[in-house]
């Protein structure tokens, strides 16, 4: 039987770090909305797993992460709800299009923006996990640890807030 790395070795710790530190970030970022507190959380896991590293299993190492970072994340926001912001990515404008296009995409990005602001933690949080991480339904499962039913449901019931606002939009074009 082959012996698990140790988690307290510095390269396996690098491969870790490599290995985990963005998809954490991105978690945290869309299950509390703050970029630069993700960043800082991320870091603060880390640090702790670098100070219990002969505590930690290797083939728990991801969970440890997660379940750290969250708790970090909860203890520094606790009580505050906090409103998603994206950030604003670059749309190349054409020259051809006419002004009123332009303001009907934006305000329409805006009201996208509004809503899935909107959602429930939960429901935001597996839907951005779907849609911008490309994880599966049983990969966001496994990192919430909830059922993969529940993130089918969560993701099925965002979406439909979301087919109202396109559908409100298809009428006031």
């Amino acid at each position: 039987m082959e012996k698990s790395p140790s988690v307290c070795e510095e390269q396996v710790y690098n491969q870790i770090y490599k290995t985990h530190a963005e998809s954490l970030r991105n978690y945290l970022y869309y299950k509390f909305g703050d970029m630069q507190r993700a960043e800082d959380i991320v870091q603060d896991s880390f640090i702790k797993l670098w100070s219990k590293c002969s505590s930690v299993i290797y083939e728990k190492v991801a969970g440890f992460l997660y379940k750290i970072s969250r708790n970090l994340m909860i203890d520094n926001i606790r009580s505050n709800r906090v409103a998603l912001k994206f950030e604003k990515s670059l749309i190349p404008i054409q020259d051809n299009e006419d002004p009123y296009f332009h303001l009907r995409t934006k305000e329409f990005r805006e009201k996208i923006e509004e809503t899935i602001s909107s959602l429930p933690e939960k429901q935001r949080e597996a839907f951005l996990m779907n849609r911008i991480d490309k994880l599966t339904y049983k990969e966001i499962a496994l990192r919430l640890e909830v059922s993969e039913t529940a993130i089918e449901k969560r993701i099925a019931k965002a979406l439909i807030k979301l087919k109202t606002i396109t559908e409100i939009k298809k009428y006031s074009i």
